[in-house]
């Protein structure tokens, strides 16, 4: 299978606080979301224009985020307002970040997956849940996402091509699908329903992780999905 163009969650929402930025990737790009003062959530390509250094490595005053190397400042558009070298200059609106549109929803932040001024379609809904944790996991995207539809690793409901759900003694945990790397996947676990068990589903995390990545590629055949059909 493959993936298209859409909304993903990339990051438990609480875990960027404000005044703090953090590296990831979708689909392999590398990209940075960062909180600024306020409270408010961006994500931008994890490059500053000017050499190239990642701006994971930097740091956020007020509501620019700064680059470790030289110290360029941009505002929360991606557009370049400071150069400390050079304090009198007007920043030429050309060297500018860019960006991906982002929001918060279920307790997770979202990116729309390619770079443009505005997602052409809603984002995601949000919805009651608790994050408990964020799980990575050494197959690629289309592995994780077969063994879940084809029930190998457990009875789950497809809630969408990318989101997932089942029961955990009891409760009803959700699984939100991010396309790390060709080979890596990121999963993050969110508590629908239930009594809160954070301990206990991060436990249960776990040991999906080590089925994930052991079950064997012969399991994701046509001839596998129709043995265990007709079982």
């Amino acid at each position: 299978m493959s993936f298209e163009a859409g909304w993903y969650a990339v990051a438990i929402a609480d875990g960027l606080e404000p005044g703090t930025s953090a590296g990831t990737r979708l689909f392999d790009r590398e990209i940075v979301i960062w909180r600024d003062e306020s409270g408010a959530a961006h994500a931008w390509e994890d490059r500053c224009p000017h050499r190239g250094m990642r701006l994971s490595f930097g740091f956020v005053r007020g509501d620019h985020i700064a680059c470790l190397y030289h110290g360029w400042q941009y505002d929360t558009a991606g557009q370049c307002r400071y150069i400390p070298a050079h304090p009198d200059l007007a920043v030429p609106d050309t060297i500018k970040v860019t960006t991906y549109p982002s929001v918060e929803a279920g307790g997770l932040l979202w990116i729309w997956s390619e770079m443009t001024a505005e997602a052409p379609v809603p984002p995601p809904s949000d919805f009651a849940g608790t994050p408990v944790r964020s799980l990575y996991v050494e197959r690629s995207p289309e592995t994780i996402a077969s063994l879940f539809s084809g029930g190998i690793a457990g009875p789950f409901e497809i809630l969408s091509p990318t989101s997932f759900a089942t029961v955990v003694e009891g409760s009803t945990v959700r699984l939100e699908l991010q396309p790390f790397t060709a080979e890596r996947t990121a999963l993050h676990v969110v508590q629908t329903e239930g009594e809160p068990d954070a301990v206990g589903i991060a436990g249960w995390a776990e040991e999906l992780r080590a089925v994930l990545e052991s079950v064997p590629l012969s399991e994701l055949t046509p001839e596998a999905h129709l043995a265990r059909a007709m079982r």
